[in-house]
């Protein structure tokens, strides 16, 4: 009866310790990429598509934003939502990059 108990015990404790993992995982709040960010300077990424250099990227095109991007992974309403470009870090859903495709 101990080895019952004993087993128990330890698959309570495993158990317990699993959820509070998993509970600040999910807790966290996710990473929001910021301009200054190596990846998101190679790509010319903008929190605000309004402010892309026109010259420097002649690919933007009024209207371009994350929002409406085939990479972004929210719906265009969130404020703020993954892209694989960037590691699924959050990106602005008025932001830009030349990473930007066209949602079809």
């Amino acid at each position: 009866m101990k080895s019952s108990r004993r087993t128990f015990l330890i698959s309570s404790i495993g158990v317990a310790s699993a959820l509070a993992v998993s509970r600040t995982a999910f807790a966290a709040d996710p990473v929001k990429l910021v301009e200054s960010d190596a990846m998101a300077q190679s790509l010319g990424y903008k929190l605000d598509a309004t402010t892309v250099d026109k010259a420097k990227f002649p690919r933007y095109a009024a209207g371009q934003d994350c929002g409406n991007c085939s990479f972004y992974q929210g719906k265009p309403t969130d404020a703020f939502a993954g892209c694989p470009m960037f590691g699924g870090k959050q990106v602005a859903s008025k932001g830009w990059c030349n990473a930007y495709n066209k949602k079809a």
